[in-house]
């Protein structure tokens, strides 16, 4: 995945209110970044950390700028929560994800019931598919002991929600995954946060056991692109 739009370097200066970080740029100017993460961004920044940031000048937007990675010294780190549905959509057609192989056709936001699937896959026409997987997707950014990677950073009982539809649909006897993408080079394996959120440590577990396919990638990130690298070791 490429940044579609114009890109800037800077240091982080504060991140406030969830969604705003004022980013000193290298000219000395202070901009105010929207910050597209819900989450806590534990691990994710600290003032002074390097910071990477978009530029849109779309006249509807409040604020022109956008947050997209932080730096930590060893690793960047992609804190944009919009991207990893695109990241995986691209490596999924592009072969990266070998458990998510062998299907004609990729359909994102995909609704069922009073819920949208981030991607649904599947051969044949879409109203009545010959077989599909429902592909659910988490960007992962926290980083636990070691070289840890770990999500949620908060409790989520938007994510419990996501794992409850997923294990629904296996029991209706259809494929699903759930497929983490961590956005971080200084982690080589996964886990549930389980003393974040044990609930959805627990249902990440009985996803697993219903037959849920429980995938975790991990990106390369430059300031040029983001792709999807290789897989990592999971620990349930």
């Amino acid at each position: 995945m490429n940044f579609e739009y114009p890109t800037l370097e800077g240091k982080i200066v504060k991140r406030y209110k969830r969604f705003f970080a004022d980013i000193e740029l290298d000219s000395g100017e202070i901009v105010t970044a929207h910050t597209p993460n819900t989450g806590s961004m534990k691990t994710c920044w600290e003032p002074g950390w390097k910071a990477f940031i978009s530029h849109n000048d779309n006249p509807k937007r409040k604020l022109k700028y956008t947050l997209e990675m932080t730096h930590n010294g060893k690793s960047w780190i992609g804190v944009n929560t919009s991207r990893p549905n695109h990241i995986a959509k691209e490596a999924i057609e592009k072969g990266v994800v070998e458990e998510l192989q062998g299907y004609q056709s990729i359909k994102p936001e995909h609704k069922v019931g009073n819920s949208r699937i981030d991607l649904l896959l599947y051969d044949g026409e879409l109203k009545s598919p010959e077989k599909c997987c429902y592909v659910e997707i988490k960007n992962v950014t926290l980083k636990g002991e070691g070289t840890l990677a770990l999500f949620p950073d908060a409790v989520s009982e938007r994510g419990q929600k996501h794992l409850k539809e997923l294990i629904d649909l296996v029991e209706k006897g259809h494929e699903a995954a759930m497929l983490f993408i961590v956005q971080r080079e200084d982690v080589d394996s996964f886990s549930p946060a389980h003393e974040i959120d044990p609930k959805y440590g627990s249902l990440l577990r009985q996803a697993y056991d219903k037959g849920v396919k429980v995938l975790a990638y991990r990106c390369a990130l430059s300031k040029e692109n983001i792709t999807l690298k290789d897989k990592l070791t999971i620990k349930l």
